[in-house]
């Protein structure tokens, strides 16, 4: 990594200063949402759509025609039921998930087989932000199952549970909500993987990026498992939102939640507005059959050049088969 990108997520004031930098700067963009683009027919789950961008998400895919299912800790029902009044579709369900239990999430792909739900997309979207480091259930650190480890998992289910629609003329597609802050670890720490680490506020902003780059590293190894050079089977699509203005950052201490709370209501994007490059990897005919991309808010950006090496999707790949398999998860390919 680049010397210029070091440091500007490494805490919580200057990540809100490269945020409000990021929209101030001019992006040449990938291309335009259309009103044209309809998901009529088709199914998508979003994870984390009880609120904030997952909830916009869920709102402007339904009102595009979508089936959604929106996989949620909270809001059941009463969220659902306002994007079921909001869009003017009954097509609305939501699921039951805590994405920081592995059960759950377990309990989540046994219920869509048991309804024999085929997702044409798939949202993950799901990510918090927490002032200290807490255990899950199975004892590992919350953040790095939240915003790493559950996608992993919900994911490879899912496939091997042939819960992605592959009979559609259309090709599925997974989209990672990720964020620009996969730049900023200079190494990977593959020795510490999902071993438990205690750790205050101002170490949260820096993991928070490090599990990013974990993550965009996954986005580009799914496509080389899924995809080749033959055909494309599931398009595996990754974006960074830009800055937004949700609760993603309530756990902040009380002092300075009314700064951060001033800060975003002005400078960041509403959820809404934040919402429009997911929709567009979703909905757009731009993306049919195209195996990887990825959108800086609505501009088409280069990954960091380390989540594109194969050897260190194989290890990610392998160190997260690995540690679910110590937890009692495995698969059978």
């Amino acid at each position: 990594m680049s010397k210029k990108n070091s440091g500007k997520y490494d805490n919580p004031f200057s990540a809100t200063l490269k945020g409000i930098s990021d929209l101030i700067k001019k992006q040449e963009k990938a291309g335009e949402l259309l009103d044209t683009d309809r998901l009529d027919g088709k199914t998508v789950m979003i994870t984390g759509a009880s609120s904030g961008l997952g909830y916009a998400t869920a709102l402007d895919l339904a009102k595009r025609g979508a089936h959604i299912i929106m996989a949620c800790r909270s809001g059941i029902p009463e969220k659902g039921e306002q994007i079921k009044k909001l869009s003017g579709s009954s097509r609305i369900d939501m699921i039951h998930v805590d994405v920081s239990d592995i059960d759950s999430i377990k309990e989540l792909v046994n219920q869509l087989e048991t309804k024999n739900e085929k997702l044409d997309i798939l949202i993950c979207n799901a990510a918090i932000v927490p002032r200290i480091s807490r255990k899950t259930k199975q004892d590992l650190e919350e953040m790095f199952v939240v915003n790493y480890l559950a996608k992993y998992l919900l994911i490879r289910s899912l496939w091997e549970k042939q819960l992605f629609n592959l009979n559609d003329s259309e090709i599925p597609r997974i989209i990672i909500v990720s964020s620009e802050s996969h730049r900023n670890p200079k190494e990977y720490r593959w020795d510490e993987f999902g071993v438990y680490q205690t750790y205050g506020i101002n170490k949260t902003v820096e993991l928070y990026g490090y599990y990013k780059l974990l993550l965009t590293t996954l986005v580009n190894e799914l496509s080389r498992r899924f995809n080749n050079k033959s055909g494309t089977k599931i398009s595996v699509f990754s974006l960074c939102p830009g800055p937004v203005n949700s609760n993603i950052a309530r756990e902040a201490p009380a002092l300075v939640q009314p700064l951060l709370k001033l800060v975003f209501s002005i400078f960041f994007k509403s959820p809404r507005k934040a919402a429009e490059p997911v929709v567009y990897l979703a909905a757009s005919k731009d993306f049919n059959n195209k195996q990887i991309d990825y959108l800086f808010m609505m501009s088409r950006k280069d990954m960091d050049e380390k989540t594109m090496d194969p050897i260190n999707g194989q290890t990610l790949w392998d160190l997260s088969e690995k540690l679910l398999s110590k937890i009692g998860v495995k698969f059978k390919d």
